[in-house]
Formats: structure tokens, C-alpha cells, sequence
């Protein structure tokens, strides 16, 4: 299709079809390609599924576009829409879906029937007539909100599982702490273990345990609390957390490894950032989320 769309020809077609011809980001595009069509109405159609690109779900609305896609684009949204208040699906396709999950909620049950993220992926297929279920192949704590992937079948979820550290090439998240930290940024190196009690301990040197390694970056502070950025080199049970509280800066409202300091309500923790290869096609797939708006709103008021 060489001309743009105007809003008028789009309402009058069921769904209309738009090669890339440049490189650009999936709003932008839309916005030269449906003249008189509102950033609004754009992010509608994105959040109402109603956008694929090669007929692969997209949602996100910086995803980057190829020369030779092409962008589809529905007239309605799908009756099949996922609205929960606990996941947002960020990214799907055949073999993955990729969700921003609130804080609240757990990953994966720990116990028979136990309502979690898997649970309404599960429901979502189902009512999709999708021959497939959800499958975990990483964890945020029940508290901490974030990306994070699943797979659709066993051999995706074995794939991501077996090559998570060459796959996974880039994680960020970010956390407010309690106290003004001094230092700009570092880095911590220790060895995690539990207890009997599943309490995480971390030994500078090795205690049988996984060693873990958390890069981590001062963003803004005040007097009271600090703003900073993690990057992790590994992912271990905890790992953030307990050496966050290794450096004297623990998580705001982190009961278990805290200091029961809680500014907004919340286990102050977001993974912001999941950037990995396709686990089928080796394609980069780079996502990322917004600060949470609580963690700004905090900052801006108690400067």
C-alpha cells in the first residue's frame, strides 16, 4: 500500500495491510501511514491487540520495525483480549509471550490450584482455543512487578531454560532503598544460600552456595531514600534484595530482608528492562517498561 490511510477508510475496512518501507518505531509508522489518527487511538488499537507485525502479536508500541514487515492492523479489538489487572501482555507470538506483571500476584503456584500469572495465561489460551499452556522458565517475587517471559510449549521453555545466561542478554530493574546511598555506583559479588527457614544468606567467600553478581547504579537520592538501577549478571533466588541490604541500602517494604520501611505501599522493586534472543530464531528482542508512576511520584514529592 504507497498512500497513507485516512481515518474514514480505515473505519470502513475489517483490518487493512501496511508494508515497511523504512525502519522505525511501530507508533511513528502508524501515525504517517493513518492520517488523522491520534496517538491515543494508536495505543488503543496496540493495547486492544488489534496490531500484528508478520502475524506475530505486538503490543509495544516503541517496537522497532523491519524493511519487508508487514503491519496489520484490525478494525476492532479482539473479543479474545486479555484485561487483568494482574498481567499485561507486552509481546506474543507462536512460541513465547512476554508480560508485565503487577506486584501481588506469584509467578507460579507453590501449592495445589494456587491462583498466579500461569494460571490466567493458562485461562487466556484456553479461551483463545490455543493448544498450549503457560510455562515458567524465570520468577519475579510474588511483591516485585516487571517483565518477564513464558513459553508456550515444553521444548521453547527447555530451550530458555538450558541457555537462559546466553539468551537473556540484558536485565535491568529498579528500587527504591532506604537511605541516601553515597557511593555512585558498584558492584556486588557474593555466594547465596538458604537456610531450613528459606531465608537467603550471602558469604563474601564461597558457602556451597550460587554465587551472584549484581551491578548496581545511584540514580537520585534524598535525604532518606535512593533511587537506583540493577543490572544482573546472574539471577539467583533473592539476589537483589539480600545484597541490597549487604550494602546497608535494603529495599523499601521489604519485610523479609528490609527494615519494614515502606514509603508507597509496595515491595519497591520493578524489573524495567528484558532484553534476549528469540529462543526459536535467534531474532533480539528487546523490551522495556516505564518506571512504575509510584517511584517517580515519590521522588518529585519528597525532594
Amino acid at each position: 500500500m504507497g498512500k497513507n490511510i485516512t481515518g474514514a477508510e480505515y473505519s470502513a475496512q475489517k483490518y487493512i495491510e501496511l508494508p515497511v518501507r523504512e525502519s522505525m518505531e511501530l507508533m511513528e509508522f502508524m501515525l504517517k501511514q493513518m492520517s488523522g489518527v491520534s496517538k491515543n487511538r494508536v495505543k488503543d488499537l496496540l493495547s486492544g491487540h488489534a496490531v500484528t507485525v508478520d502475524r506475530k502479536l505486538v503490543t509495544q508500541y516503541n517496537y522497532m520495525l523491519k524493511v519487508g514487515e508487514v503491519v496489520r492492523i484490525s478494525r476492532h479489538k479482539r473479543s479474545t483480549e486479555l484485561i487483568n489487572k494482574h498481567i499485561k501482555i507486552v509481546y506474543e507470538d507462536k512460541d513465547i509471550v512476554v508480560i508485565e506483571k503487577q506486584p501481588g500476584i506469584l509467578s507460579m503456584a507453590s501449592a495445589p490450584n494456587q491462583f498466579c500469572v500461569k494460571t490466567i495465561l493458562d485461562e487466556y489460551f484456553q479461551k483463545r482455543h490455543f493448544r498450549c499452556r503457560a510455562h515458567v522458565v524465570h520468577r519475579l517475587d510474588r511483591e516485585t512487578s516487571g517483565l518477564m517471559i513464558y513459553a508456550k510449549s515444553i521444548e521453547i521453555a527447555q530451550i530458555l531454560e538450558n541457555n537462559w545466561h546466553e539468551i537473556v542478554y540484558d536485565r535491568l530493574y529498579v528500587a527504591i532503598l532506604c537511605g541516601c546511598m553515597e557511593q555512585e555506583g558498584g558492584t556486588v559479588h557474593s555466594w547465596l544460600k538458604d537456610n531450613k527457614a528459606f531465608i537467603t544468606f550471602s558469604s563474601p567467600t564461597d558457602n556451597g552456595g550460587k554465587e551472584a553478581v549484581t551491578h548496581y547504579h545511584r540514580l537520585q537520592c534524598n535525604k532518606d531514600y535512593s533511587l537506583v538501577e540493577m543490572r544482573l549478571e546472574t539471577g539467583r533466588k533473592n539476589q537483589i534484595r539480600v545484597h541490597m541490604k549487604d550494602l546497608g541500602y535494603p529495599v523499601a517494604g521489604d519485610i523479609k530482608y528490609g527494615n519494614g520501611r515502606n514509603p508507597i505501599g509496595r515491595l519497591a522493586l520493578h524489573a524495567y528492562r528484558l532484553n534476549f534472543y528469540h529462543p526459536r530464531t535467534g531474532e533480539p528482542m528487546n523490551f522495556e517498561t516505564p518506571f512504575p508512576t509510584s517511584f517517580n511520584k515519590f521522588f518529585e514529592t519528597t525532594k
